[in-house]
């Protein structure tokens, strides 16, 4: 077992655990994108950093994929963390602000402004549907390609491949590819309206906190109107 403190508390876990791993068996609420239960660690999309150390030397990493050390001190929601977060959220809202788990994600953390260029673009490199096609279905499908802002997902030379099956799991898992917010523009990157944060209640908070099982959402519909 490995002793480390997260927020203040004492806690073991067994060896190979992730700071995240270690955080939720607490209760502690990190949010994550690119991970996906039964997925292997990515750390692609740097929503789930916290801070390790203390003093000039603390610093920041993605807990999915950071090992739990001995004696290790850690902080899930410092400024320095919240700040980090709340910025990965804007960039993320300018690559895709249509995508409802990151419109849920923003409205959650109090991200009331999107300060870059709207971009629309239809993957966020999570590489959540990589994964799901090499470790869950067995086929190695589809993978990474280039380098930079040239880097994508795709078959293998861009030709129809051999080994997919059509079984959906990649568009299953993909956060961009889900039902999309219609109501984000580049003027308004931010809906925050279907954000299921608390338990609907119409009489007392009128059309305040509206969930998305309402098709089509009413909050989105009255701010159109």
């Amino acid at each position: 077992m490995i002793d480390l403190l997260i927020n203040g508390v004492n806690v073991s876990v067994e060896r190979g655990a992730t700071l995240l791993e270690a955080a939720q068996f607490l209760g502690f609420s990190i949010p994550t994108l690119c991970h996906l239960e039964g997925l292997s660690p990515y750390g692609a999309c740097r929503l789930c950093v916290v801070e390790i150390g203390e003093g000039p030397r603390a610093r920041l990493v993605s807990s999915c994929t950071y090992p739990a050390e001995e004696g290790l001190r850690v902080q899930t929601g410092s400024k320095r963390v919240v700040r980090a977060r709340r910025m990965v959220l804007e960039l993320l809202l300018g690559s895709c602000p249509q995508s409802k788990t990151i419109q849920d994600l923003a409205a959650a953390h109090g991200v009331c402004q999107q300060r870059f260029r709207q971009e629309y673009e239809d993957c966020i490199l999570c590489g959540r549907c990589v994964r799901m096609c090499e470790e869950q279905m067995a086929a190695k499908a589809i993978g990474f390609r280039g380098r930079g802002e040239k880097r994508s997902i795709g078959t293998p030379f861009d030709r129809n491949s051999e080994v997919c099956r059509t079984c959906g799991g990649c568009i299953y898992v993909c956060p961009a590819c889900e039902l999309r917010c219609t109501y984000a523009t580049p003027e308004q990157a931010i809906c925050g309206g279907c954000a299921n944060l608390s338990p609907p209640c119409i009489e007392k908070e009128r059309f305040g906190h509206l969930m998305c099982y309402m098709d089509p959402c009413m909050a989105c519909e009255i701010q159109k109107g």
